[in-house]
This record gives structure tokens, sequence and C-alpha cells, in this order.
């Protein structure tokens, strides 16, 4: 019993019911000027090309979302586009909307104020009174027995308001819901989020695993060391490495506060030259061979080529430790290459072992590119070719 009861609690029902009857607010008062069956078809007709006004679907889906679905913004909310109409179709739809619910509207209202005459008529007849004949019901004398039909019009009025109200809530998913191009366009929308994502989750893990594998490589060498200079010289290090991730996690979380926010303050290759220092102050040997016009790049992929090359020197000091590494980046023939190659040796220790390749070889394929790491010559190599078009 609750369970059937549970709707007239909610605020949405009666919102419902309101935007129904808003639909006929002016057809009723041009009734009141002239009393003529032929005022509804000429409201039904001046609806047409009322519809066909793109804005009017605006109007519309923000009246809908805002009375049907209680301004909701999940899914049973954003369903309902405020957008202007794009298409004919679009627009098509927005009059058989405006019909519709001009129809239902009308009948609904007929309804439930004819039945709640009924159910007072009902009762000042079982008490003898003289009423008029209604719509709905025709009373013959004043018998006792007309007081058991008012639950009767009183649940009748109870399911036409709540059958009304999901009826125009349904048809105003289907009618102002979003077209195929609508949807295509949000999907895509989507996916371009879900991307953004995990582009900022790979930033993050390159340059904070960076930054907390150099402080780490360089604390235990030195402490190790010894020596007074080189402790200074490993702090300094550690130091910088530090402000970097903190400006890179700075920027990252800018990102996300603002979603606008352009991308050209990320880091690319012509910065390189901060990683190979921060790699050579932590111990590394690092040899670098630069050809081609690295400055000539697109934006994208000099950006995802530098976080490649971050993570492949975070791999080389986390699980090789101070060895030798060679570097070569070239541009030539629309292509970039990249490549890091250092001694193989036995495996340093370490978190997220394997999660750094992996990431380089995502990269890598998302650019439309490939990745090659493994064993070669008795090196380990890092070697990813990236089309530049």
């Amino acid at each position: 019993m609750v369970r059937w009861l549970r709707p007239f609690g909610r605020a949405v029902t009666y919102t419902r019911l309101l935007h129904l009857f808003i639909a006929i607010v002016w057809p009723s008062m041009w009734l009141f000027v002239k009393e003529a069956w032929w005022t509804w078809l000429v409201a039904a007709v001046v609806l047409a090309p009322v519809g066909l006004v793109p804005a009017m679907r605006t109007v519309e889906g923000m009246q809908a979302r805002l009375l049907l679905t209680g301004h909701r913004h999940d899914s049973e909310g954003t369903d309902i586009v405020v957008a202007p109409s794009a298409s004919w179709r679009d627009r098509g739809r927005l009059v058989v909307w405006l019909e519709t619910r001009l129809l239902l509207g009308c009948a609904t209202s007929l309804f439930t104020v004819q039945l709640l005459l009924a159910s007072v008529d009902l009762v000042s007849a079982a008490f003898g009174r003289d009423v008029e004949e209604g719509v709905l019901l025709l009373l013959d004398g004043h018998e006792w027995w007309h007081v058991l039909l008012v639950p009767l019009a009183l649940v009748t009025l109870a399911v036409t308001v709540v059958a009304s109200g999901h009826l125009i809530t349904a048809l105003a998913h289907r009618l102002l819901g979003p077209s195929p191009a609508e949807r295509l366009a949000a999907m895509e929308e989507r996916t371009e989020q879900l991307l953004e994502r995990t582009r900022i989750a790979r930033e993050l893990h390159d340059s904070i695993g960076h930054a907390l594998t150099v402080a780490v490589v360089q604390a235990g060498a030195a402490r190790a060391a010894g020596d007074p200079a080189f402790t200074d010289r490993a702090l300094d290090a550690i130091e910088e490495t530090g402000r970097a991730a903190l400006e890179d996690l700075d920027r990252v979380l800018g990102i996300l506060r603002e979603s606008e926010r352009p991308v050209s303050s990320r880091p690319t290759l012509t910065d390189a030259d901060r990683l190979l220092e921060s790699a050579r102050a932590s111990g590394a040997k690092v040899e670098v061979e630069m050809t081609g016009p690295l400055e000539t790049v697109p934006g994208p992929v000099s950006r995802e080529g530098y976080r490649i090359l971050q993570e492949s020197l975070t791999n080389v000091l986390r699980h090789a430790g101070s060895v030798a590494v060679r570097v070569r980046i070239a541009v030539a023939g629309g292509t970039l290459t990249l490549e890091v190659r250092n001694p193989l040796t036995a495996d340093i220790p370490g978190p997220g072992r394997g999660s750094g390749l992996r990431g380089i070889r995502e990269r890598a394929a998302l650019l439309g590119g490939r990745a090659r790491t493994g064993p070669d010559e008795g090196d380990w190599q890092v070697r990813v070719e990236l089309p530049l078009g």
C-alpha cells in the first residue's frame, strides 16, 4: 500500500502535472474570449510553425528538464536535449512534441478537473443536494450510495495524475532526446574525456615516478659516498627534480580544474635537456645524439616523446642504476625516432616494474607509432618510432 502512495510524496509528480497544465494556458485564455470547439484546432495549427523555430527546442528542453525530471544532472535528466534544432528531423520531432503535449494536456486537465467536480457532486447528491450534470457523471436523484463512488473517483484521479506524468516524461525522452548525430558527438566527447584522463594518469606516473626515482638514487648514492661535496650535489639534484615534479603536478591539477586550459604549457622534446641533466646528476653517464629539426615536430608528438624519454630514463635509473646511457633523438623522413640504450644488468627491485614499458607502448600506439623494448646486442633497448603527420 505504501508503495502505491509513494509517487504522491514526490514533488516531480506535481511538477509533471503543472507541465501539462502550462501547455493549455494560452488556448484556454482564448477559449474564454471565443467559446468554440475549433479554438483547439486553431491552437494545434499555430503550434506547427512554432515548432520549426530552432530556439523552441531549447525552451521546451529546459522546461522539460526542470518540470519532468526535477532538473536532474544524471542520465535521466541529460537525456533531454536543450540545444537548438540542428536539422529538419529535429524540428519535425519538436512539432510532434508540441502537438502531443497540447493534446495530452487538454485530456489530463479535463479528466482531473471533472473527477474532482464529480467527487464533490457525489457527496452533495448523497446528502440530498441538487447538482448539475457533469461531463463525466450523470446523477439521477439523491441516493445515499452515491458517496460510495467517491473513492473510485479519487483513485481514478490519482491514476490519471501519475500515468499522465509518466507518459509525458517518456514522450519527452523520445521526442526531445538527442538525435543519432548528437548521440555520436556525445560518445566522441566522452571518449575524448576518457583518453584525457588516461593521458593525465600517465603524466602523473611519469613525472612523479621520475622525481621519486631520482631522489631515491641520489639519496642512496650520497649515503654510500660519504663525501660532503657529493652529498651537496645530490641534494641540489633532488631539490631541482622535486621542483620540476611539483610544477608538473600543479600543471596537471590545473588542467583537471580548468577543462578548457590549453596544453601548450606541457613540456616537449625541446625541454629534454632538463631530463638529461637530471639523469646525469643521478650518476648516469648520458651520451646524447640529436639529429634533424626537432623544433618542427608537431606539439602532440613532441609532448608524448618527452614523456617517453622521461619514462625510459626513469627505468634506467630504477632498474640499472648509475650506468652509461646512450640517447638518440632523430627527426627524418616524417618520423621521430627515440632510442635509449643501456648495458644489461641484474634488475634492481623497485615499485611499478613493467608498468613503465607498458605506458611507453600505449603512448606510441595512440599516436600511430610503434615501440620495441627488450635486450639487443648486450644492451637493454627502448626504441620508439612516431609518425609526424
